[in-house]
Parts: structure tokens; C-alpha cells; sequence
């Protein structure tokens, strides 16, 4: 048997736009992503936009309860800053009743709700004054972050500033996955500075009201393994950690950007636009947790051809396929446990212990209904597999001395995913998408024993 900390989280993740639904009602004014479903709904997979997704706002009630049934102590999701502020200034009463609700529902069947402010969802009133790109989106984002800190906190101990910062500042502004789908490695630079600033003013408001509780962010910590010990390949990997992991966690645990960062962004022409203060605000605004996402490893080589200076991150590292790799075959991504030891080890010697989390985990897998039983209940073994395998190196870090405090896999119901939809299915429960029936799969029977017995 292997047993985890006491009082260990055991819960799982999802996020307001990717599970409430009613995305145009109750107030709620639209984000990027029901403008560019309106604009574009080609790109989205079988035209599933956000629009209903799974339908929580009307079904949060029985999901609580859904969530007692298969032993979750915890689950983090996140607010929809249009639908709490649809102008930006202005409270909409209706979204405060159904958080409230919804929250207070958590907490009477055992469920700790942890909350973050900010999953991918820009307001489309602030996405037209330029989004991240304008500095007054760090002054919105402190606003909506202490009006919801003033209309919750009773409720709620732990929050999250962002969810994965840097996909929004990659996939907005590199890789056209979400919009406005541009392709500038400088514009995506400024964007995610202002997003670093941003988390910052949110954690400086959040202290300043001596809130009860703590406040962290969420990052995707995909550890960087390079092809071989050769310097060019050494070289190419340091640049991606800098890239992708050190430039949101060690401002946020440490108060510093890397030295190697500036100095490589300097290089290539694409430093930032910064504004007295800034400093002060970065090192002084440290986070209480961290809370790290994890699916596959990032396996970098040297490019070949490096131009200078850089137009895009494959300037600085190449992606690498290793040939031994074992993998997912519906989300293409690689599988490998062992990377969430390392980021246990990694927490612990280079960010002073801290408190941290598994804040996602979870394998994604398309056209399920193949693993129905005549139950009707969906065995999933490769989910409990996946879990099971990571759970045991995560478990050694743990035994290691590494602080962390919880597990949450993403999701708790199948959620829609951005252009993907409801192509690749993670949820615990199955969702019917003609009658948003929930329906248990195996995994979330496992789950259930794993936390009443605090391990497996």
C-alpha cells in the first residue's frame, strides 16, 4: 500500500469555460471564445463551441453531489471573468448567486473548492482595448481578482491567479490555437510580461486584504529531457526550461526573472516594454503554493538552423522524438511517469520546498464508447493505469521530502476543449452530449478508493 500525506488532496480539475455552459446568458458578455466561434466555427472541432459544453451552471448541484459519490475532497475550477464582470466594472448579481451557490454546494458534500481567476477566457471587452498586449489589462485583472476575493473569500481559502499563462501567450501569439491566432514572437513576449504583471498586482491585492487563505498560479511543467550530453543538445534544453518553466515559476516562487532570460531575449531583440515599478512588484508578490500541471515531457535537440535573431522558440531548441517512447495514441503525446519525480526533486531543491500540488494529470482518449460495457459504465483501465503510474512517482518524490500537498486530475466530467471539443474524453463521469447525462466510468470508482484509503 502506498499512503500519502494526511489531509491530502485527492480531487480533480476543470475550468468555467470549458464546462459551464449558458456562455452568452445570465449576463454573461462574450469572451474570445465565443467570438471566434461566431467569426470562425470551421476551426472548431464538429462545430462544438462554448456555448453549452457540459452544462454545469444548470447541472452544478447533482455534480456536487456527483462529486461526493466518487470520493473527491477537493476540485479547482475557475470563475469566468465576463460572466462576474461583463464590462468590466459592473457586478453581475445573477454570477455572484450561482458561484456562491455552486461554491456553498462543494463545501456541504466535503468538496474544498480551489479557484482560479483566469483559464484562456479574455473578455472580448478587453481583448478590443488589445488584451495582454495593453498594460491596462494588468489594472482590469487586479480589479476582477480583489472583486472576487471581496465576494468569495468567506468560501474560499486557496486561489489561483492563472491557469497555464503560457499557453495563452503561445497559443494566442505563436501557434494560432486560440485567438487572435498571430504569429509574433515579440507580441507574444509583451503578452506574457503583462500576464507576469498581472498575476503579480492580483497577489499584491490579495495580501494587502489579509485574506484568510492562500493564493498560488497554476503552470504546465513539462519537464525538459535533451536528445543527448552533447553541449549544442544541454544548451538547446536550458533555453527551454528559460522559455517554459522558469519564466512564470521563478518569478512567482522567487521574485526574479532569470538572468539567462533576459540576457537571451535581449540577444534576439525581443525584451519587453517595462515601466518603473515593475521590479518591486515582481520580486516582492511571491506566491503561498504552486500548482503544476503535468502530461508529457518536453524532449528538445539543438535546431539545425538557428536564425538570428530568433522568429520563433524553435530558433532556440528543436523538438525531439524519442524512439523508445511509449505513447497516447488519440492526443499524440508522450507517456512518462517518471518526469513527475523529477519535478517533485526539482520543487524541492530549487524552489525552497514549497507547498505544491498536482494540479492536472490525465489521459485524454477519443471515441470511448468503445470501452462500454452492457452496464453501461465505460472501463477505462488505461485512465487507472496512467493514474496509477504517475501516482507512484509522484509518491517516491513525496517519501523524497518533496512539500506537496494534493492530486487532481483533469477532469472531473468530459469537458470541451477549445478547437478539439469533445474529441478526446478525460472525465471521471461520462457526458451524453445530446442530454448532458452524466454517467460513472470505472475511474471514477477506482478514485473513490483511492481516497477513502488515502492511497492504493
Amino acid at each position: 500500500m502506498k499512503n500519502f500525506p494526511e489531509n491530502f488532496l485527492w480531487g480533480a480539475a476543470m475550468s468555467a469555460p470549458q464546462t459551464e455552459g449558458q456562455s452568452l446568458n445570465f449576463g454573461k458578455t462574450a469572451t474570445t471564445w465565443d467570438y471566434w466561434f461566431q467569426i470562425a466555427p470551421e476551426k472548431f472541432h464538429q462545430n462544438q463551441g462554448p456555448a453549452i459544453t457540459s452544462g454545469v451552471y444548470d447541472h452544478y448541484l447533482a455534480d456536487c453531489r456527483r462529486m461526493q459519490e466518487i470520493g473527491l475532497n477537493s476540485l479547482r475550477t475557475s470563475i469566468s471573468w465576463a460572466r462576474l464582470l461583463p464590462d468590466g466594472k459592473t457586478v453581475n448579481q445573477a454570477a455572484v448567486d450561482f458561484y456562491r451557490q455552486y461554491f456553498s454546494a462543494m463545501l456541504d458534500h466535503g468538496v474544498e473548492p480551489i479557484i482560479n481567476l483566469f483559464h484562456f477566457d479574455m473578455p472580448m471587452w478587453l481583448m478590443e482595448q488589445g488584451g495582454w498586449e495593453n498594460r491596462v489589462s494588468i489594472e482590469a485583472f487586479a480589479f476582477y481578482a480583489q472583486t472576487a476575493f471581496e465576494l468569495f473569500g468567506d468560501l474560499i481559502k486557496k486561489w489561483t491567479t492563472f491557469n497555464e499563462p503560457i499557453v495563452h501567450v503561445e497559443c494566442g501569439y505563436l501557434y494560432q490555437y486560440h485567438y487572435p491566432a498571430v504569429v509574433d514572437f515579440q507580441r507574444a513576449i509583451q503578452v506574457g510580461y503583462h500576464t507576469l504583471l498581472a498575476h503579480k498586482a492580483a497577489v499584491k491585492v490579495f495580501k494587502a486584504a489579509k485574506q484568510a487563505g492562500e493564493i498560488g498560479i497554476i503552470l504546465n511543467i513539462s519537464p525538459t529531457y535533451s536528445k543527448s550530453e552533447a553541449q549544442a543538445d544541454l544548451s538547446a534544453a536550458f533555453r527551454s526550461d528559460l522559455l517554459n518553466t522558469r519564466s512564470f515559476l521563478d518569478p512567482a516562487v522567487l521574485g526574479t526573472i532569470p538572468d539567462e532570460l533576459i540576457t537571451l531575449l535581449r540577444e534576439n531583440q525581443l525584451l519587453p516594454e517595462v515601466e518603473a515599478g515593475d521590479h518591486e512588484l515582481i520580486k516582492e508578490n511571491l506566491v503561498d503554493f504552486i500548482g503544476l500541471n503535468y502530461y508529457q515531457p518536453r524532449r528538445v535537440q539543438a535546431p539545425e538552423e538557428a536564425r538570428v535573431p530568433a522568429q520563433m522558440p524553435s530558433d532556440f531548441y528543436a523538438a525531439y522524438d524519442w524512439p523508445d517512447k511509449k505513447i497516447n495514441p488519440y492526443r499524440g503525446w508522450e507517456i512518462y511517469p517518471e518526469a513527475l519525480y523529477d519535478v517533485a526533486i526539482m520543487m524541492k531543491e530549487a524552489y525552497n520546498n514549497i507547498p505544491w500540488y498536482v494540479s492536472e494529470n490525465g489521459m485524454g482518449v477519443a471515441e470511448e464508447e468503445r470501452f462500454m460495457k452492457d452496464s453501461g459504465e465505460i472501463e477505462d483501465d488505461y485512465r487507472i493505469e496512467f493514474m496509477k503510474e504517475h501516482l507512484n512517482y509522484l509518491h517516491k518524490g513525496i517519501l523524497e521530502g518533496s512539500n506537496c500537498f494534493g492530486y487532481h486530475a483533469w477532469t472531473f466530467v468530459d469537458c470541451w476543449s477549445w478547437l478539439n471539443g469533445y474529441r478526446n474524453r478525460y472525465g471521471f463521469y461520462r457526458l451524453d452530449l445530446k442530454t448532458l447525462e452524466r454517467s460513472v466510468k470505472k475511474s471514477g470508482r477506482w478514485i473513490k478508493a483511492v481516497s477513502e484509503n488515502n492511497g492504493f
